[in-house]
């Protein structure tokens, strides 16, 4: 049974007395992504890909909706393979239409193809856009000094996802709204919104702290360098 009189605002505390944020608590999924994904910062290039393109889809739905239909997504988007999914033409677009596993919408759709030819051009500048997208993490004084229900309370986007939101539509992205961006800075654990008191803030501070983001090295410098 969920003990919620255990836990301050914000949070709640399992039948094992594990404390988490309140809103991972719908589906053991749920509180396996928050336990193990939110908030933890990463840097592989197929990763961000993906959270940023599911991040679109999930525009006007649930996080949640998107997750239980993250593994049809992946498939249908051949595991959000930037390469792969930017050579998509008319017959892959017509069958992810068809496709009842996924979020069946065309423009998100054809902005994930989109999408995938403008992280190539991004690849190509900064080496990987793991490069490109850590430039962006906030300074932590700019940050709130705890992370609380009540500090972040309304809050749906930030400096850094207002700047990166239009420094991505200025290269041609779509579906990547301030808020948007905003999510996926948490989720990709450029910021930790992880609530003071929850189980998973302190390893995913830790893991942020053993984390050296890549520097930005164009393809045309790493190939000069390896010749």
């Amino acid at each position: 049974m969920i003990d919620d009189t255990a836990a301050p605002a914000g949070l709640f505390t399992d039948e094992r007395q594990v404390t988490r944020c309140a809103w991972c608590r719908a589906t053991p999924e749920y509180k396996h992504y928050h336990d193990d994904e939110w908030g933890f910062p990463v840097q592989d290039d197929r990763r961000l890909f993906e959270k940023v393109c599911l991040e679109g889809f999930q525009a006007g739905l649930s996080w949640l909706t998107i997750l239980n239909k993250r593994e049809a997504l992946r498939r249908g988007f051949a595991n959000f393979d930037m390469d792969q999914v930017a050579r998509f033409g008319e017959a892959e677009f017509k069958r992810l239409l068809l496709d009842a596993g996924i979020v069946r919408h065309r423009g998100k759709i054809a902005s994930t193809i989109n999408n995938a030819q403008r992280a190539q051009e991004l690849r190509k500048e900064f080496g990987s856009l793991a490069a490109y997208f850590w430039r962006f993490e906030p300074a932590s004084d700019t940050r709130p000094h705890q992370i609380t229900r009540q500090t972040m309370s309304g809050v749906t986007t930030s400096p850094g996802s207002i700047v990166l939101s239009k420094d991505l539509r200025k290269r041609g992205w779509s579906f990547v709204g301030p808020t948007t961006m905003y999510a996926f800075m948490q989720a990709m654990g450029l910021v930790n919104d992880h609530i003071e008191g929850c189980a998973a803030r302190a390893r995913a501070l830790q893991a942020r702290a053993d984390l050296t983001p890549p520097m930005a090295v164009s393809t045309e410098a790493q190939a000069h360098a390896q010749n």
